[in-house]
């Protein structure tokens, strides 16, 4: 008996030590292969905005970020099932950061480019060429349109044509502005039309484009307002409940009836805000 029982815990514990083998060989597989893809894209996305940023401490911050996110969420809930999944959503963060940073960078080079656009069309007029305007424009222009235009100015000098400098533009800045700037300009250059007037004509189109956008942008600012209003409700409410009636809301937090209703809950969540953005969303 004793000697089964012996048998009996050796395999046990032999089993035991291979699964956790494999947990952490895999684990550390994983987190190579998310390393590695990770400070890729960071490179990228920081080089694109003209950040030069070792990624290694980008990720060494996410990680950092998604571990105290998720133990301030098992601090407050006492769940280690709702810790979890904040733990891998916060891997995402980077992400909506930079689509974030990268909306803004677009919207700026938009409201840039009607003033850029007016002086190089004056550099053109008072008998300069198209390079000697545009480095006058990258010496007077703010960022992102100076840095970009400072690109543009680069790849010229390393034998790049106008038309191959003007889709990496567009590629990097991949606006309708940005598109009908780039053709207005490709148009006047081959047509041999006064790239003067037509780069005046396409300032003033921008112009009132932003404008409308502006516009438009006012008046749906009061229904993106509600949505933020009705999707942090719900969530703040259920904050305040669990410090009042902790006893009650640990049934939401440790039961299983409670995390089907915790799923609905985002579910509908998600699906409202989703809904009200589409709404408000028009496109000029």
């Amino acid at each position: 008996m004793n000697n089964t029982l012996l048998i009996i815990i050796a395999v046990v514990a032999v089993s035991a030590g291979l699964l956790t083998w494999f947990v952490i060989d895999t684990g550390t597989v994983t987190l190579a292969r998310y390393r590695a893809k990770f400070t890729d894209r960071a490179k990228f996305q920081a080089q694109e905005f003209f950040l030069f940023v070792d990624p290694t401490k980008l990720f060494i911050a996410n990680i950092a970020v998604m571990a105290l996110g998720s133990l301030l969420v098992w601090l407050i809930t006492g769940s280690a099932l709702l810790a979890i999944p904040t733990f891998f959503a916060l891997a995402l963060l980077p992400r909506m950061v930079y689509a974030s940073m990268r909306k803004r960078r677009l919207q700026k080079f938009e409201e840039q480019l009607p003033d850029a656009l007016m002086m190089v069309a004056g550099g053109l007029r008072a008998g300069s060429g198209l390079a000697s305007a545009i480095q006058q424009l990258v010496m007077g222009a703010q960022q992102p349109l100076a840095q970009e235009f400072s690109l543009m100015l680069r790849e010229q000098r390393l034998g790049v044509t106008l038309g191959d400098s003007l889709n990496n533009l567009a590629r990097r800045m991949p606006t309708q502005t940005t598109t009908l700037v780039i053709s207005a300009m490709r148009i006047a250059n081959e047509t041999g039309g006064s790239l003067a007037e037509t780069l005046e004509r396409t300032s003033h189109t921008i112009r009132s484009r932003l404008q409308m956008e502006g516009k438009i942008r006012a008046l749906t600012s009061q229904g993106k307002l509600q949505a933020w209003v009705v999707g942090l409700l719900p969530i703040l409410l259920m904050f305040v409940l669990n410090k009042m009636e902790p006893d009650a809301m640990s049934l939401l937090w440790n039961t299983r009836i409670g995390w089907a209703t915790l799923t609905v809950i985002a579910f509908f969540e998600l699906m409202g805000v989703y809904v009200i953005r589409k709404i408000i969303a028009i496109d000029v």
